[in-house]
């Protein structure tokens, strides 16, 4: 029976998993972001699921965003490691299952924030995001301010924190991109080079948290939000950095893969 539950588990593990929940936990001053995935919705619903990504979530504060070493930690109070735990729950759950990336964010002095979008349990949904605040300030209004910013990530998916903290090369392709939409519209280059410098700035507005405005007022930037919070609060306040994770971005999938599967396994053609 356990060889049978094993070459099960195997034949489950060629299919494509990108639905699942984000695991998020936050502990003192560090915080983790989990994606494990499984074939459908309706799994991420299922306890026996949702207590998986929970437990892993938890754990994964002190793997260090290392997904092998996380696979190799005792899962609590089975005796099982992590990895014998996700093979377990295939088998359980008639699945297939992937711990597919954790992230971690720490603050030395000040506030971890989390934010869980679309959430089906406490610290479980479709989108995590942290946010850490460096401050002595009072936590909870650092907490408060720090909960809109999470809030505005989860909307907007900035690249960066800073401008500087842009990937040059993505910089350059865009800047080349618009040079040639302006040269291809008639502009001669000197004009174009003036007209693109206008746009990036622009670009940075949309891609660049500290540049963006806030969704949750419409018109302050998040950089001037920072600095307004550290006014009110009358000591130093610094957005030291933000992580988030979508469900499933970057997994193709095939609509038709688990569809295809239930007939064939049901005799229907």
């Amino acid at each position: 029976l356990r060889k049978q539950g094993l070459s099960a588990v195997a034949k489950k593990s060629s299919r494509v998993a990108a639905e699942g929940l984000i695991g998020v936990t936050v502990k003192d001053n560090q915080g983790a972001l989990i994606e494990i995935n499984s074939e459908t919705d309706f799994v991420a619903r299922n306890k026996l699921f949702q207590d998986f990504v929970k437990t892993c979530s938890d754990l994964s504060l002190t793997c260090n965003e290392d997904i092998e070493i996380l696979k190799q930690m005792q899962y609590p109070n089975t005796g099982r490691s992590v990895d014998q735990e996700l093979a377990n729950n295939i088998a359980t759950i008639g699945e297939n299952m992937n711990v597919r990336r954790s992230k971690i964010l720490k603050v030395s002095n000040g506030v971890i924030i989390s934010y869980v979008h679309n959430n089906v349990a406490d610290g479980l949904g479709k989108l995590g995001v942290l946010v850490a605040l460096e401050s002595n300030g009072d936590k909870d209004k650092l907490s408060s301010v720090g909960k809109q910013i999470a809030m505005h990530i989860a909307a907007t998916s900035p690249k960066s924190l800073n401008i500087e903290d842009l990937d040059e090369d993505v910089v350059d392709r865009e800047r080349q991109v618009l040079i040639d939409q302006a040269v291809a519209s008639g502009k001669p280059k000197e004009i174009a080079e003036k007209m693109v410098n206008g746009r990036m700035l622009k670009y940075f507005q949309e891609v660049v948290l500290n540049e963006q405005v806030s969704v949750i007022d419409g018109e302050t930037k998040i950089k001037d939000v920072v600095t307004k919070l550290q006014k009110d609060l009358d000591t130093e306040v610094k957005l030291s950095g933000f992580i988030f994770l979508k469900l499933g971005e970057g997994i193709e999938v095939s609509e038709n893969d688990f569809a295809a599967e239930v007939a064939a396994t049901a005799g229907i053609k």
